[in-house]
């Protein structure tokens, strides 16, 4: 891991942007910290620099916990090469839901699990990374999408404590199966009219995991209308389980 920049935000978080070989990756950690801090992996969709502002706004309120939180991009996405593949299946998507068929679960697949076989890795080589760090302790959580990354973390990781998941991007229906060997506390957040989601699936695949502790919050709104409240709920939920 290799630090490329870092500034101090407002409220004092310290920001660094690194790489991990070809990774680039952001890490947050709180300015006042007397003591190595618990980690939240912050998952997202790609486009570190589309994604900046909320990324940046959700590792801030993280700190205010006492959080340490980080991220990285994900394969194919900002500068990273392209997969052809993943392009065609990307295009595939949209072209359905522009037209308003149903999404085709080979589609879903050809997209979602090579992204997830790709970044789940990755994903772990940043944590091996972090944990070096006399400024990061564990426990650790992960916190956002994509749904299916989140998912396969909780069940290969070991050093992952709990997971928040944004129920906000297609899985496919092959893991489900996978689903059911999730056994960490979860909360999944859920929006009830997501425009580019399969609500029925969502419902499905939350069914599906193994965890004995598993909240489902569903609220009114589209993707990207998720209620101020339901991070206030992450903080108790995290509290729970990383601190």
């Amino acid at each position: 891991m290799r630090f490329t920049s870092e500034q101090r935000l407002d409220d004092n978080v310290l920001e660094r942007e690194f790489t991990l070989g070809e990774i680039p990756g952001i890490l947050w950690t709180p300015g006042t910290a007397s003591a190595p801090a618990p980690l939240i992996l912050l998952g997202h969709p790609g486009g570190l620099s589309k994604m900046y502002p909320r990324l940046a706004a959700r590792a801030q309120h993280s700190a205010a916990q006492g959080y340490a939180t980080a991220t990285i991009e994900l394969p194919g996405s900002g500068d990273r090469p392209r997969d052809a593949a993943a392009e065609q299946a990307r295009a595939d998507l949209r072209r359905a839901l522009e037209a308003g068929d149903p999404v085709d679960d080979e589609i879903v697949c050809r997209l979602i699990l090579p992204l997830v076989d790709k970044a789940v890795p990755e994903w772990q080589a940043t944590l091996d990374a972090l944990l070096t760090l006399p400024e990061i302790g564990g426990p650790v959580g992960y916190a956002g999408g994509v749904i299916g990354i989140g998912l396969r973390l909780a069940v290969v990781e070991p050093r992952i404590s709990a997971a928040l998941l944004f129920a906000g991007s297609f899985v496919p229906r092959a893991m489900l199966e996978e689903a059911r060997q999730v056994t960490i506390p979860l909360l999944v957040l859920l929006q009830w009219d997501d425009e580019g989601n399969d609500r029925q699936l969502a419902l499905d695949l939350f069914d599906a995991f193994g965890s004995k502790e598993k909240t489902l919050q569903a609220n009114m709104g589209g993707h990207t209308g998720v209620p101020l409240f339901a991070g206030e709920d992450g903080n108790r939920f995290f509290a729970r389980h990383l601190k």
